[in-house]
């Protein structure tokens, strides 16, 4: 009777454990926006809404993507599973109003659905509205900033029984965080650069400095010259040559790569201080971009390298 009492206390005190940690695996979770969700004790396919939650399902278990976002590029192909490359093309919610092909959709038919909750956004609202009616189990993760990322990688590993794969990210993820704030942290406030972060070929698209796109640029220890409240969670924000000439930045990091190589020749562009001194960079963009667009885990490498060889 006594080892009966002790089994139920400890079975009691589990099940208390597990809810307290916002988790349960017994066909009932809750997810990273406080939603109860009922999900299958054996998850064979996920399909993610956007491309950064597609990449954090590519990192933990490529074996379960149920569709893809829009084509990989021939780039990015030599990265990725032969598996990966060959599945229907589904679409999703990712800015510019997309929306995702539905038929295809119930046609991969996946377990469940993740989809980034975006804070003070309609796109969140917009597919869980269209997808929970029709009988799908979408799950929410939170990807708004890239300190998420580690308790994220640690929530989809319990959820899709990936857990060693996502400590190994998380952890890696939670250390080089640590070093690029540690890197930021030794700059004296006076001596922050200022960056202008230089979109589209002609380099006249930027991000508002609280724009998850340039997120970087702050948490490295840089001063996004562009200050003003995001009109979308799209970005690229329209601005003129002699507005970039009056922010007069010292650091230009670029992600069009035919705009880099064109700024040391364009005139228009030759008085700008960055220009100048020769501190123009060209961001990565293999096997995906290290910077932005889209936003993924690529950025605890393109911290790295903005906080150590741009803004330092």
């Amino acid at each position: 009777m006594k080892a009966y009492i002790k089994f139920k206390v400890f079975f009691i005190a589990t099940v208390v454990f597990i809810w307290g940690t916002g988790f349960c695996h017994a066909g009932l979770i809750t997810d990273m926006h406080g939603r109860k969700v009922e999900v299958p004790d054996e998850i064979h396919t996920v399909f993610g809404t956007s491309p950064p939650v597609s990449y954090m399902l590519y990192a933990i278990a490529p074996e379960l993507v149920a569709g893809l976002n829009f084509p990989f590029r021939e780039k990015e192909k030599q990265y990725l599973p032969v598996r990966l490359q060959t599945l229907p093309v589904v679409g999703g919610w990712f800015g510019q109003g997309r929306k995702p092909n539905l038929e295809t959709l119930m046609q991969v038919n996946p377990d469940i659905i993740l989809a980034w909750y975006m804070k003070n956004s309609p796109v969140s609202r917009k597919a869980e509205e269209m997808l929970v009616p029709l009988g799908f189990r979408l799950v929410y993760i939170s990807l708004d900033k890239l300190e998420d990322y580690p308790e994220t990688f640690r929530f989809l590993g319990r959820l899709l029984y990936r857990e060693k794969r996502a400590a190994a990210l998380a952890d890696y993820a939670q250390e080089t965080i640590d070093r690029i704030k540690a890197v930021r942290d030794a700059i004296p406030e006076s001596d922050k650069v200022s960056v202008y972060y230089a979109e589209g070929l002609d380099g006249l698209s930027t991000e508002c400095d609280a724009s998850v796109h340039a997120e970087l640029l702050g948490l490295c220890g840089g001063k996004n010259v562009h200050i003003c409240p995001s009109r979308t969670i799209y970005g690229m924000e329209k601005v003129s040559i002699e507005q970039v000439m009056h922010y007069a930045p010292e650091v230009i990091v670029s992600y069009e790569h035919r705009f880099y190589d064109a700024i040391f020749h364009d005139s228009r562009w030759q008085n700008i201080p960055a220009v100048q001194s020769k501190r123009v960079y060209q961001i990565p963009s293999a096997s995906l971009n290290w910077f932005d667009r889209p936003p993924s885990f690529m950025r605890l490498l393109g911290g790295q390298m903005v906080a150590q060889q741009v803004i330092s």
